[in-house]
């Protein structure tokens, strides 16, 4: 039996792991625990709430006693933590909120686990959610980030995300705690929090407003639906080694502007760069690409990305026809 702790489990990609999860193994149980900040709501756990494995706590992974009553009164087996500030945007603001959540919040985790396992358990696993950006940049021409490629973190938001994955792997070597990380590449679906790309893109096009797109919309992501960065995790979390380190990428790269075009050729809106995007200066230290390769994943674990893009953006699309009707928003 598992009882896994799930942080940020009220966000956009950790409310859909949830969902994923208890339906895939009904027998787990998930203990949820979101601070609820503006990027988390119990919305995007409608299709959870009512089951009774499914165990919702609000409160922050930085209080030290609220982790040891979780640990403790839960009888935590593993830990899968998505918890993060993640908007670069903010992060340039004020990085402060960016180093307590992502750098003490994951100390706080680690010891936690640290403390209440059984030393170098190989029953109990401390899975940590990272991202492509702690890698840095790319040229368009450069090969993709494998996962030997050297940290560069070019925000506060990547720099802060590169710290944790370093605490994560010193407990790892320090303290022999059964721990894996996965960096991902950009994600999108439902749940996602409306001030995201994809999500703007489809509000301001549904509502012929024009797109904000930094500098030239040349920057290119590579995009991955959510629900296969779900499975990736669920392969993850099950078959990898201990001090495993796996990049998750959805082999599908592509500039701002053309995932705009995409997306209005899905609504049926000839694309016309003129009256639909709007460029805005660009952010500072802005990374021009992001690609990863999944040669290690694909090799090890035998996991590979759907491709389908057009059809995970169909899905996608319908989610936030959908919520902007419900919210009167177009």
């Amino acid at each position: 039996m598992k009882n896994i702790l799930v942080t940020g489990g009220a966000g956009f990609i950790g409310s859909n792991f949830i969902d994923y999860c208890l339906k895939k193994y009904p027998g787990y149980k998930i203990i949820n625990l979101d601070k609820l900040t503006y990027a988390g709501s119990k919305d995007n756990l409608a299709s959870v709430l009512d089951n009774p494995n499914h165990f919702f706590i609000q409160g922050d992974i930085v209080n030290t006693a609220l982790l040891n009553d979780i640990f403790g009164q839960y009888h935590i087996t593993d830990v899968i933590h998505f918890a993060a500030e993640s908007h670069v945007d903010n992060s340039i603001l004020d990085p402060s909120a960016f180093v307590q959540t992502n750098v003490m919040g994951t100390y706080q985790l680690l010891q936690a686990a640290k403390n209440h396992w059984p030393k170098a358990s190989i029953e109990n696993r401390f899975f940590h959610i990272s991202t492509d950006e702690v890698y840095g940049s790319l040229e368009l021409d450069d090969k993709a980030f494998t996962e030997k490629t050297p940290y560069q973190p070019n925000s506060p938001y990547s720099a802060s995300k590169a710290a944790s994955d370093h605490l994560v792997r010193s407990y790892f070597k320090t303290y022999a705690l059964n721990t894996c990380i996965s960096n991902c590449s950009n994600n999108f679906g439902p749940n996602q929090h409306d001030e995201k790309l994809v999500p703007t893109i489809i509000r301001n096009l549904l509502t012929n407003q024009p797109v904000p797109i930094y500098g030239s919309g040349k920057n290119v992501r590579d995009w991955i639906y959510v629900e296969d960065h779900c499975k990736a995790v669920d392969t993850i979390f099950h078959n990898a080694n201990a001090g495993s380190h796996y990049n998750i990428g959805g082999d599908c790269e592509l500039t701002n502007l053309k995932i705009v075009e995409v997306i209005a050729s899905l609504l049926n809106k000839p694309f016309n760069q003129e009256s639909m995007i709007n460029f805005v200066p660009d952010r500072l230290g802005h990374d021009l690409r992001y690609a990863i390769s999944n040669a290690k994943i694909n090799r090890d674990l035998n996991w590979h990305p759907n491709a389908k893009l057009e059809l995970n953006l169909k899905n996608t699309l319908n989610f936030y026809i959908d919520k902007y009707k419900e919210t009167s928003n177009f």
